[in-house]
């Protein structure tokens, strides 16, 4: 086949293995953020927690930034059409994301209680809000977004604000939050050494992993009765196209009929479900780094399972099936996707280097004592 068609293939899954990078990396330090009240009591007990992330969150931004430029670049009407669509989501999702270095930076520059107490909120609000639209965004994905181009290409989004939220979007947003509360708890308890942080931060972990596994389940129910999408008439893959050269028609109770034609798909949802009841029974254990591992292993399950129940689907249009985006007709061009790839397969390597780096050279626990006396301690 044409070179485009591998490009398309490759840049596909290599947009999955940056989902799955923020959903477990920038999922970690904001499930931090989602549990920082409980998990720390104390001033210095929540200093423990924002010192053990401190040194690392903003480098793990960089999974989101790549995210982003990864659909900007190779995927150029997603990027459009989703942003339209999502526009007041997205400023308010920036909004809670400008808060964050600052409740880091500024936090402990005061001795003032309803100071540090303000920027401990923010933290919260922080880490919360963007994993709650990051899954809410995937369900709406599933569902098909309201939109249509017209005869120039260019998109018009029909739906509203409060569309966005809808029932089984939030569903995907709680999975989304439980899962982050588990990888954060299983960073405390990675590198706490205080046993009173380490209690609470299981029993956060355990309640996020729980919660996630629940709703997956209601979502897995949910989703074997909803619509799905099916390509019936469009140019053969791999050729250039656009939306509006293809016909594709609403299937009532279609959802997984990609899993129906191609059983071994259920390895997917089986990993995550596997990987995630593994991972609560090694946090029990005391095995809390197999525990961190194995809820990384449930995001590459989760992710992969919503990219096989929509592949060739990028961003269904729930109101002119026929306009929605695909693998096929949404790609960037051939010497775009090249050229991108080719610098991804420097840079991805030297990132997962650095930060693989970074976590080694400030391995080891952090407790009360550490940060009341100021060793190593920054927030």
């Amino acid at each position: 086949m044409d070179v485009y068609f591998y490009l398309i293939i490759i840049w596909w899954l290599l947009l999955g293995v940056l989902l799955m990078a923020l959903g477990s990396m920038v999922g970690m330090d904001m499930g931090v953020g989602t549990i920082l009240r409980y998990v720390g009591r104390t001033d210095a007990e929540r200093r423990v927690a924002l010192n053990i992330i401190g040194p690392h969150w903003d480098g793990n931004q960089v999974w989101f930034v790549l995210g982003g430029g990864a659909i900007f670049a190779a995927w150029p009407l997603v990027y459009a059409t989703s942003f339209s669509a999502f526009y007041i989501v997205m400023l308010v999702l920036l909004w809670s994301m400008i808060v964050r270095p600052l409740g880091f930076e500024y936090r402990s520059h005061l001795p003032n209680p309803g100071w540090r107490n303000i920027w401990d909120w923010s933290l919260f609000v922080s880490g919360f809000i963007p994993m709650l639209v990051f899954g809410a965004a995937v369900g709406n994905a599933l569902l098909g977004i309201p939109f249509y181009f017209d005869d120039r290409m260019v998109s018009y989004y029909t739906g509203n604000f409060i569309d966005l939220f809808n029932p089984y979007a939030i569903l995907c947003g709680l999975v989304a939050v439980g899962l982050s509360m588990y990888k954060g708890g299983a960073i405390l308890l990675i590198k706490s050494k205080d046993q009173h942080i380490s209690q609470r931060a299981l029993r956060a972990a355990l309640v996020g992993g729980v919660l996630a596994l629940v709703l997956m389940t209601v979502a897995g129910f949910w989703s074997a009765n909803l619509h799905g999408f099916k390509i019936i008439s469009a140019p053969a893959p791999g050729l250039q196209q656009t939306p509006l050269h293809q016909t594709v028609e609403v299937v009532a109770g279609g959802m997984l009929q990609n899993y129906a034609q191609y059983p071994i798909l259920w390895v997917l949802p089986a990993l995550a479900y596997i990987s995630l009841i593994l991972g609560l029974i090694a946090l029990v254990a005391g095995r809390a780094t197999v525990g961190w591992w194995l809820g990384t292993l449930t995001w590459v399950g989760v992710i992969g399972m919503v990219g096989a129940a929509m592949f060739p689907f990028v961003l269904p249009s729930s109101s002119a099936p026929s306009h929605s985006l695909t693998v096929w007709n949404s790609g960037a061009s051939t010497l775009t996707m090249g050229w991108m790839l080719g610098f991804t397969l420097i840079f991805i390597p030297l990132i997962v280097t650095y930060t693989s780096w970074a976590f080694y050279v400030m391995r080891g626990k952090i407790g009360v004592k550490t940060v009341e006396e100021g060793d190593e301690a920054q927030y």
